[in-house]
């Protein structure tokens, strides 16, 4: 299987799995709005600050919950 044929078959799988606002919302042509939503999705996973005002963190959770000592 190629690189594009695979690239194909997310955008139709995507296409096929629009989400209820994105139905809503509707399109004349499904698969490009299937692929311009992965685009989007592949560019901000490439980019992490791609997006406006998001950060995202990774953290691990003893990185984020603070150590409790038993009573004595």
């Amino acid at each position: 299987m190629t690189h594009e044929q695979s690239d194909q078959e997310r955008v139709e799988s995507r296409a096929h799995h629009l989400l209820p606002e994105e139905t809503a919302v509707g399109s004349d042509d499904p698969e490009a709005q299937a692929e311009a939503i992965l685009a989007e999705s592949d560019i901000r996973a490439a980019d992490q600050n791609a997006a406006p005002d998001t950060v995202l963190e990774r953290r691990t959770s003893d990185q984020t919950v603070a150590a409790v000592e038993p009573p004595d």
